[in-house]
């Protein structure tokens, strides 16, 4: 992940979630990170990285922020393919992520139209339940 947003210039943020991911390495263009308000971060980043279940897909899709879905299990496959029909991101290949198939992927998610078309969904988004 760390090399595949070197290779495209872009800083990286690690939330160590359940698994209490770290980095063996200090990096200033990398931070790793708790707990977070997603609704805050994900309104403030270049693309989403995420497995992509349902309130991530939502949280994001409410920042309009365009998003990269390497799905792992569950409905994040489901998921998945909603980011990919509307344009409003990717999904990851099938299989184990590389540094090279995370470059290819994120270069289609940071293509501009991506982000044209993810920004303008972020107010038909609805949180109310309903």
């Amino acid at each position: 992940m760390l090399a595949a947003a070197r290779t495209l210039g872009h800083r990286a943020i690690l939330a160590r979630g359940w698994a209490g991911l770290d980095l063996d390495e200090a990096a200033r263009d990398c931070l790793v990170i708790g707990e977070v308000d997603q609704q805050a971060l994900f309104q403030r980043v270049a693309a989403v990285v995420r497995h992509s279940g349902a309130g991530t897909t939502t949280t994001a899709a409410a920042a309009g922020a365009p998003r990269l879905v390497v799905p792992q299990r569950f409905d994040q496959f489901h998921f998945a393919g909603r980011v990919d029909r509307p344009k409003i991101g990717t999904a990851h290949v099938a299989g184990y992520p590389t540094a090279d198939s995370l470059i290819a992927a994120l270069r289609r998610v940071l293509d501009s139209q991506v982000s044209k078309t993810s920004h303008p969904l972020a107010d038909r988004v609805r949180t109310d339940g309903d």
